[in-house]
């Protein structure tokens, strides 16, 4: 997503390298990830990684099937492949969101505040494309994606009414970065 003010990729570091940074710091959107919890989604990301190489994928813990889907879609728009490197479900992004949501070792008031606000940002977007396209965010096209991503990717530059999508979408690309940088 390009910013606002121009119509041109920033010269300087790219949007990876931006990201890298991020995702360096254990912070989630205000929450610390302590050094035991982010160790442990490693091992869980890792345990993913080994049961998709042998194709022995599990269900996702915390999220429901349409739910994953769109976590998976909207992953990958904020670290999409490159010619470098894969895409955020490829680095199984999803799976430490996942473990991240259901963590056992997280304080329950925290892990239920970040439980909802991730669902209640995953049905906003959901609601938000219904009322534009008809659709799920899932079974929109990529323009259709990008249009709605971009109208909240900025939260100093959107509208009121889409102040609690930029929320969400601000506190989802923070978990994507931490993800895709620790795994």
């Amino acid at each position: 997503m390009r910013h606002p003010e121009t119509d041109a990729a920033r010269p300087g570091i790219g949007r990876r390298e931006a990201l890298r940074r991020v995702g360096a710091v254990p912070l989630v959107a205000g929450l610390a990830l302590s050094p035991a919890r982010v160790q442990a989604a490693q091992e869980h990301v890792h345990k993913a990684a080994a049961k998709t190489a042998t194709g022995t994928t599990g269900a996702p813990k915390f999220f429901t099937a349409a739910e994953w889907a769109t976590v998976r879609a909207l992953a990958d728009a904020v670290i999409p492949a490159d010619e470098r490197s894969g895409s955020a479900t490829d680095a199984l992004v999803p799976e430490f969101i996942d473990f991240i949501l259901d963590d056992p070792l997280a304080e329950a008031r925290e892990k239920e505040s970040l439980q909802t606000r991730v669902r209640g940002g995953l049905a906003w977007l959901d609601r938000e494309c219904r009322a534009r396209f008809s659709k799920a965010f899932v079974e929109c096209a990529a323009g259709e994606r990008t249009a709605v991503l971009d109208d909240i990717a900025w939260p100093e530059k959107a509208r009121p009414e889409m102040g609690p999508g930029a929320a969400f979408f601000t506190l989802f690309r923070d978990l994507v970065a931490s993800g895709f940088w620790s795994s």
